[in-house]
């Protein structure tokens, strides 16, 4: 049996939390899971885009750039591999293949072109959403392609090396009228939300903001599983569902019974970048930002992000953000 979790925050709550879930959110894919347990080998959507879920992926591939290999921190790149840590469990970022196995999706894909570039073999590593913080401490990943946004209290343990733009949806059934610019139209409002992401870190920012202005807070629920949560947002015992702007435009584009109403940046009130994730100083990142630019020169970045959909979450260049340049 599912469970469902309901919350008003307090005010004061709202900044304790904040400080909680820092370093943990942004943004749970586990969050924007498609909800099907079973899904089609290739599913053709709206938006053109014909997602292959097989495990026959025929990636895209790219070849190794020497100069850029050379970056590679020698202990890392002893035994050929690149261990990257993803969690499948959200189209089109990353899931699991009909064999209920083989990881696919664009994580796994961008994981692919960067050791390609760096002239290693690709280790996937699959992870819960919160375990990669400690994990990558660890040493057990080399780095981690999951949907992981930049934000003040990550730069103090890791660096980054961004490739994808980091916005999160507002979705809400196909006959709401409910249109969400702003913390005043989640006023009273049953959202789903996933404990421990920058979803929730924005609406518990927001709900401190309605009650500072006297209005009544969001109703922030937290379901058992995400296909729990999908489910309750179609039947239409949620308002709202706030989740990863690629999986929320994944649904929409291959359901008939849910649509975005609102965007907003990963890291309001300012702005943010998923980026691959790498143990602060330890090297790797250099790299692997120069293996996302080369991927974007000769074409196959933009290939991958088409393959999936994503083409609009695009970015020019990739550049290492670490803690000396955070916010410059």
């Amino acid at each position: 049996m599912s469970t469902t979790r309901t919350c008003r925050f307090p005010a004061f709550a709202a900044v304790t939390a904040v400080a909680v879930l820092a370093l943990s959110a942004c943004a749970d894919p586990g969050s924007a899971a498609s909800g099907s347990a079973a899904p089609a080998s290739a599913v053709a959507a709206e938006n053109g885009v014909t997602y292959n879920l097989s495990p026959e992926q025929d990636r895209v591939r790219a070849e190794k750039v020497a100069e850029i290999a050379a970056q590679v921190p020698a202990d890392i790149a002893a035994d050929g591999k690149l261990t990257v840590a993803l969690s499948p469990f959200a189209a089109p970022l990353a899931v699991y293949a009909t064999d209920d196995k083989t990881v696919v999706g664009n994580e796994a894909d961008v994981a692919q072109l960067v050791a390609d570039k760096l002239g290693l073999e690709l280790d996937l590593q699959v992870t819960s959403w919160e375990n990669w913080p400690l994990k990558t401490q660890s040493g057990d990943f080399e780095a981690v392609i999951s949907n992981v946004g930049i934000n003040g209290e990550r730069v103090k343990l890791f660096d980054f090396a961004p490739y994808r733009a980091a916005f999160m949806a507002f979705e809400a059934r196909t006959d709401s009228d409910i249109t969400v610019n702003g913390s005043a139209d989640i006023s009273g409002k049953k959202v789903a939300v996933g404990s421990g992401t920058n979803q929730e870190k924005i609406l518990l920012a927001w709900n401190k903001e309605l009650e500072d202005a006297g209005k009544a807070p969001a109703e922030l629920q937290y379901y058992g599983t995400d296909a729990d949560t999908i489910l309750a947002l179609s039947s239409g015992r949620l308002d709202l569902n706030l989740s990863p702007y690629p999986s929320a435009t994944y649904r929409e584009n291959t359901r008939d019974d849910l649509k975005i109403v609102g965007k907003v940046n990963a890291g309001w009130p300012s702005e943010t970048l998923v980026a691959a994730t790498t143990l602060r100083g330890n090297g790797l990142a250099e790299p692997i930002a120069a293996a996302v630019n080369s991927a974007i020169e000769d074409g196959s970045y933009e290939q991958v992000l088409e393959r999936w959909g994503l083409a609009e979450e695009a970015i020019p260049e990739s550049s290492v953000v670490n803690a000396e340049n955070f916010g410059k």
